[in-house]
């Protein structure tokens, strides 16, 4: 585009050949708001012809998962009950604005991002492209499937227990949950205030990294690498392997073990000095995070369950109304834990600069699993870092049986400079981001 061989709307329009011709099959976007986007389009062109300065995104289309405002549009996370239009953006969606994205629509999500598909709602559940009788995993399902069927470079989902990062792995595609803090939570609709973070999924880390960058509150370090950094040794890296913390699980598929060797490998080829680091039980952080999580997000929805009972699916309303006989005191208790365990992913970065595990233990679940509203535990290894604030990234690390598996990298709070650093270098010396599935109508 800046070299003037390519216009934002003679793209955009490619954007909406590919929605047109694929999402029929994936059901990423719950609505596209086409004639806002071929407006921002053209705005683009106009001010880069008349020379005005310009965003790093601009003309570039990028989608919101539904649980994010749009102003003039109903944020209904999926579901049938009622939502008043919103009086503005997001703050998130007014920085990629004013970094000059096009925002094409919002994208689909688990209803208000509780647990599992739920094919009783009104639009039917995002599907895997990489085998459209799995599931994307969520509840960023439709930013996930969006962007592993091509319909997008980078869209924004929310992660409260790992909802960005485990569609990312199912997927195929990258996943950034960024420190706690670090992007303002203004105009979201909210799962656990406590634990939500707004975060990118991806084609690559360097996209990822971008739009991080764009959304980001002001004084944070720039997360995108540097040319000059991409693709150069990660000498001296020091990476602490939590090896046995997926080893040790009944519910982990050999092939993610074997992919997290292989990728620990990667990055010793690449300089990084490896140590296996030991991590707090994280069966303990898992049921801390549940007490949180489910109390929090009744306390969000209380008073619409009571007015709109019928109108959530049965799925959500297992989901949330499994705080209800939680208190004050279970919700205390469970932040006392999870600062303890949380000392314990302290000690663990004690000689390392980054942590490396799994994202998810195995690959996506098959979507008839879910049907009749039935809630289906995965196996991860993401709301640690939802409850301590790290920054994490999921990146694509292989595949089982056709479907694709992921590694995840945590760094400090604040790290996500490193952390997108060593994950652009793991991308370019694998060819893991670059398999493509089979799209729709492809022969």
């Amino acid at each position: 585009m800046a070299e003037g061989s390519l216009t934002a709307v003679a793209l955009l329009e490619d954007h909406l050949a590919r929605i047109e011709a694929r999402d029929g099959a994936v059901h990423a976007f719950a609505e596209v708001t086409e004639a806002r986007a071929r407006a921002e389009a053209e705005a683009v062109d106009r001010a880069r012809a008349e020379g005005r300065p310009l965003g790093p995104l601009a003309g570039i289309p990028l989608g919101v998962k539904d649980l994010i405002d749009l102003e003039g549009r109903a944020t209904r996370g999926a579901s049938r009950v009622p939502a008043s239009p919103a009086k503005a953006d997001a703050k998130v969606v007014q920085r990629l604005r004013e970094a000059g994205a096009v925002i094409l629509g919002a994208l689909q999500t688990y209803e208000f991002a509780t647990v599992g598909p739920d094919e009783s709602l009104p639009q039917p559940p995002s599907l895997n492209i990489w085998n459209l009788e799995h599931i994307t995993g969520g509840s960023s399902s439709g930013s996930a499937a969006a962007v592993a069927a091509g319909l997008l470079r980078a869209a924004l989902g929310t992660d409260t227990g790992g909802s960005v990062r485990s569609p990312a792995a199912y997927c195929g595609v990258v996943g950034l949950k960024p420190t706690k803090g670090r992007v303002p939570d203004g105009g979201l609709l909210p799962l656990s205030p406590s634990l939500d973070h707004v975060g990118p999924l991806a084609a690559t880390v360097r996209e990822a990294a971008m739009v991080l960058d764009a959304i980001s509150a002001p004084g944070w370090r720039p997360a995108t690498p540097s040319g000059d950094l991409l693709g150069q040794p990660l000498t001296g890296l020091r990476v602490g392997y939590a090896r046995a913390w997926v080893a040790g699980d009944p519910d982990c598929d050999p092939a993610v073990l074997r992919a997290l060797d292989a990728a620990a490998s990667t990055l010793s080829l690449l300089g990084a000095r490896i140590t296996e680091v030991e991590m707090p039980d994280y069966a303990l952080f898992e049921a801390a995070g549940a007490v949180i999580l489910d109390a929090e997000a009744l306390a969000v929805h209380r008073e619409r369950l009571a007015e709109h009972w019928d109108l959530y699916g049965r799925a959500a309303r297992i989901s949330l109304m499994r705080a209800i006989g939680l208190d004050e005191e279970d919700v205390r208790a469970a932040w006392r834990a999870a600062e303890i365990l949380g000392q314990g992913v302290t000690a663990a970065f004690e000689g390392a600069d980054l942590l490396l595990t799994a994202t998810t233990l195995a690959p996506a679940s098959p979507v008839a699993a879910f049907r009749g509203g039935k809630a289906v535990w995965t196996p991860m290894r993401t709301i640690p870092f939802n409850l301590t604030g790290h920054p994490a990234l999921s990146l694509p690390a292989g595949f089982s049986g056709g479907l694709p598996l992921a590694a995840q990298l945590i760094a400090p709070h604040g790290g996500e400079d490193i952390l997108c650093r060593a994950g652009a270098a793991f991308e370019l010396a694998t060819d893991h981001a670059l398999q493509r599935p089979v799209y729709p109508g492809s022969r």
